[in-house]
């Protein structure tokens, strides 16, 4: 795992086989703490880069969603293996929260 530019996220790396992307992407979106992922092929290209906001996913604007599936879909048949890299939030710490109230 990598930090990203932002604080408040950080980087995770997976490798999939290519006819298991588009259930591993929907998974990822589904997880709800994803700002943005990037997915390579396997000379290291990007392929597609999505950017998730928490209105889109939470709000449950899923359609929105249709023709990335179909893209996605369409690059598996041809794609061996993919490598997707995931932007998440990192979770708020309790404790961190805790000190702040108290000051």
């Amino acid at each position: 795992m990598n930090e990203d530019n932002d604080n408040n996220t950080f980087v995770e790396e997976i490798e999939v086989a290519g006819k298991d992307l588009v259930d591993q992407v929907k998974q990822l979106v589904d997880e709800g703490n994803v700002r943005r992922l990037i997915i390579y092929k396997s000379d290291g290209d990007v392929l597609m880069e999505v950017p998730l906001t928490a209105t889109v996913v939470v709000g449950g604007a899923m359609l929105v969603f249709a023709p990335l599936w179909a893209a996605l879909g369409t690059a598996a048949a041809f794609l061996a293996k993919v490598k997707i890299e995931v932007v998440r939030e990192k979770p708020k710490n309790d404790d961190e929260k805790s000190k702040i109230d108290i000051e």
